[in-house]
């Protein structure tokens, strides 16, 4: 394992783009930082309390943006587009994981911050959405009580939702439409945070005990431990190897994968 960049508050977020560089979140500091060629420098100040970030099939950068309580993608030219900042008339709370599907739509997991007050203005719920490709918002699963990270299976025929309450993990059946059924834990998990999924179904998830590594069965396989408690991860150049982002650092870890490609 190699320490690629430390120094921060906390990371998040970790995204590989196909040009050649790595983006992830510092939530605190307010900024998406940029790695490239063993330099690491800031990509976006202001950034909302970005936390989990992907990319479109344009190479667009979408961040879910926690502390804005919105979901963004980043134009070409740089100017931000929001994507959802209100279901049913009211605001999101604080949008914390997305994936982006082939088909243009992209599911992302919005919870309250831990302790905070109800506000008549939000929500009020947790929930995973779906924004379709036609950028309709739908409340897409309501089972987990803190769904946190979000990750599409293989085909994108499944996808898997961390729930940080209930220490699981739940996996759902994708239709044709992006709606989701058949929602079922697939497998326990001490404090699940982000989590990928690799070409062979594996799934790999950030939590108390480092990067989980389990079968589509939810059979546990691997524990790669880090010497930081882990937030995410994903996968790096060519989908193969994983980055790693974990309090005030990010790691790599080679030989994994390939990952699902999912931009």
């Amino acid at each position: 394992m190699e320490k690629v960049a430390s120094g921060f508050q906390f990371t998040e977020g970790p995204v590989f783009s196909r040009i050649g560089f790595l983006l992830f979140s510092d939530i605190p500091a307010n900024r998406i930082m940029k790695y490239e060629d063993g330099t690491t420098s800031v990509f976006r100040e202001n950034s909302g309390g970005a936390n989990g970030l992907t990319f479109d099939h344009q190479g667009r950068l979408l961040a879910c943006e926690g502390r804005a309580g919105r979901v963004t993608r980043t134009e070409k030219n740089g100017a931000i587009t929001v994507l959802a900042d209100r279901y049913d008339g009211k605001l999101l709370q604080a949008p914390n994981d997305l994936v982006y599907s082939i088909d243009g739509s992209v599911y992302f997991t919005d919870l309250a911050p831990r302790n905070a007050a109800p506000d008549p203005a939000k929500t009020g719920i947790s929930a995973v959405y779906l924004i379709t490709r036609k950028g309709e918002l739908r409340v897409a699963a309501r089972e987990a009580t803190r769904p946190n990270g979000v990750a599409l299976g293989p085909k994108q025929l499944t996808l898997y939702v961390a729930d940080s309450a209930e220490n699981n993990l739940r996996v759902y059946d994708v239709a044709g439409d992006g709606s989701l059924s058949n929602g079922r834990v697939v497998a326990e998990c001490e404090r699940p945070d982000g989590l990928k999924t690799d070409e062979a179904g594996n799934l790999y998830v950030a939590g108390a005990a480092g990067i989980s590594v389990f079968s589509a069965e939810g059979k546990l396989l691997e524990t790669i431990a880090v010497p930081e408690p882990p937030s995410n991860c994903n996968w790096g150049p060519g989908f193969r190897g994983l980055y790693i982002t974990a309090r005030t650092s990010v790691y790599f870890v080679a030989g994994k994968g390939p990952g699902t490609r999912t931009y």
